[in-house]
């Protein structure tokens, strides 16, 4: 083996580096490894045409824990996130809806279909904000860990605590967002099916499942806990693409002593006497380290990254049955000029250009997208949300011209026939171009080239087992202390010194920092309480 690190982190993602980060900055020796020649995981800004760069895949930010960007010194390194004018934009067939510019201007736009809804609209988003200051506070706690012992006995009862002293009418909210539908939950809140639609479609981002599916309205509360420059529930665009987040941790690390080594595909951990030993790569090489943390979701990790030998029959069998993909489907496109809306023409720069436009017209729509995906792999009218960042940040494409991220949903991880996604990947890009022409008709025109990702294009170049973004289907059954199994929801594996990072453990997915801040934090406490115990000897 070459020379022996302290830990070492399997993969460069955000979470990742902000692990190293924390053990750097604790005196440990630290070596990154990215399968990638770049660092950042699926955080990064790159080229795919002349002249135009875009967030190749995570392409907004809201979730990033403000601890994280401030122990890293973030903004000091160039971090910079501005908020859109505009949240969301939902064109319809004839009419539209804005959300967004102010909590006035956003019952106004409800009033317009229904007086009721924009009444209820404060009492809603103070509802839904109570739950999400509880998730802001757990995000960065580990969950207590089942079979822990008194510790966890311990942590269970605060962490319960918080549920406990919420009011009588919150706590009911709590078991609804996590147990319903997002139809039932936005049933017994709202009454026109376009403004339900709007919050619906939060509830199906990143999740491979319809309105209807019981325990879709919590993927709904995840996408609100977030913040942008101390305004909850707010999203924005990171100037210079969600690449100048991670390239400003990686700065940070190496700052802190981190060696990141790029073109680095780990292929094996090395477990010597039941302990994590270090990693060997695809080129052969080998890699001493007492620790190793893997920012790689759990599929990956235990199907593929560890002999099957290391891991007891029971786990092998629960991670055998890890839930992955989030039917996403996504592209970026190069544009001459900005999509000229039908039900709100023009195609001079205005607010809803800045928005998260959003093709989802309808409650129904959005289940049949997740039924059609179920029986013929792609949803025949998809949901689309497109960003224009080029609208916030004119570094990204000449002047004039713009590039557009296409977030889409729904499109089955694996298809159902048995073939291949390389088979259709172009095909149903067409139909993602021809659903926003349909909105938009100088849409198909105006696209002078696409870069597409489909769900095996994510599990091919980021490492996304069923091109899942969040590294495991944020379901009831992986959530908090389950996530990715109950007894190992503590980001300890059952391996010791080998620990989880990545999304794919608790608080869930999106560029939040908080996985990679708590793995760090235990991995740090298991050491003290072994020096601790060597002492006593």
């Amino acid at each position: 083996m070459t020379k022996r690190y302290d830990a070492i982190i399997v993969g460069g993602g955000h979470n990742g580096l902000v692990c190293a980060f924390y053990l750097a900055r604790a005196g440990l020796s630290v070596r990154v490894l990215e399968r990638r020649h770049v660092v950042g995981g699926a955080a990064v800004t790159e080229a795919f045409h002349p002249g135009f760069r875009n967030s190749t895949a995570s392409y907004t930010v809201s979730l990033l824990r403000p601890k994280v960007i401030a122990d890293m010194r973030l903004h000091e390194r160039g971090y910079r996130v501005v908020e859109r004018t505009i949240s969301n934009f939902l064109p319809f067939a004839d009419d539209y809806l804005m959300l967004g510019g102010g909590a006035g201007r956003t019952q106004a736009a409800f009033a317009r279909f229904n007086a009721r809804d924009a009444a209820a609209l404060p009492a809603y988003e103070a509802a839904l904000e109570r739950v999400a200051s509880v998730m802001r506070t757990l995000a960065l706690k580990a969950p207590p860990n089942a079979g822990g012992g008194l510790p966890a006995l311990i942590a269970a009862a605060g962490q319960g605590r918080l549920i406990a002293k919420l009011p009588l009418e919150t706590q009911r909210d709590v078991i609804d967002l996590f147990a319903k539908s997002a139809r039932e939950f936005l049933d017994g809140w709202f009454e026109d099916d376009r403004i339900k639609a709007a919050f619906a479609f939060d509830a199906v981002v990143g999740n491979y499942a319809g309105v209807s599916t019981p325990g879709s309205a919590y993927v709904l509360l995840h996408h609100v806990f977030g913040e942008v420059n101390g305004k909850y529930g707010a999203w924005g665009h990171s100037i210079g693409g969600m690449g100048a987040i991670t390239q400003a941790m990686a700065a940070a690390c190496v700052e802190e002593g981190v060696e990141i080594t790029c073109d680095a595909p780990v292929a094996r951990v090395l477990v010597d006497g039941g302990r994590a030993a270090g990693v060997r790569l695809e080129s052969g090489e080998e890699i001493a380290g007492g620790i190793v943390a893997a920012n790689v979701g759990p599929a990956l990790l235990y199907r593929q990254m560890v002999e099957p030998s290391d891991l007891d029959a029971d786990f092998r069998r629960r991670i055998a049955g890890y839930k992955t993909g989030s039917g996403t489907f996504r592209m970026n496109v190069a544009l001459s000029e900005l999509p000229d809306f039908t039900v709100l023409p023009g195609k001079a720069l205005a607010g809803h250009h800045t928005a998260g436009i959003v093709i989802a017209p309808g409650m129904d729509y959005i289940d049949r997208a997740y039924d059609d995906a179920r029986v013929h792999g792609w949803s025949r009218k998809p949901i689309v949300e497109i960003k224009i960042p080029s609208t916030l940040d004119d570094s990204l494409a000449p002047r004039g011209m713009h590039v557009a991220s296409l977030f889409c949903q729904q499109f089955a991880p694996e298809l159902p026939d048995g073939s291949s996604w390389d088979v259709h990947r172009e095909a149903v890009a067409d139909l993602i171009i021809d659903t926003v022409t349909d909105h938009a008709p100088n849409f198909w025109a105006s696209v002078i080239a696409r870069q597409i990702h489909s769900p095996l294009d994510l599990e091919r170049k980021f490492g996304l087992v069923g091109g899942d973004i969040f590294h495991g289907r944020m379901s009831l059954d992986q959530l908090w202390a389950a996530r990715p199994v109950l007894g190992h929801g503590d980001y300890r594996s059952p391996i010791r010194g080998l620990y989880m990072c990545g999304s794919g453990t608790h608080p869930g997915g999106g560029v939040t920092g908080a996985p990679g801040h708590n793995a760090a934090h235990a991995i740090l406490a298991d050491r003290l309480r072994i020096r601790r115990w060597l002492r006593r000897r």
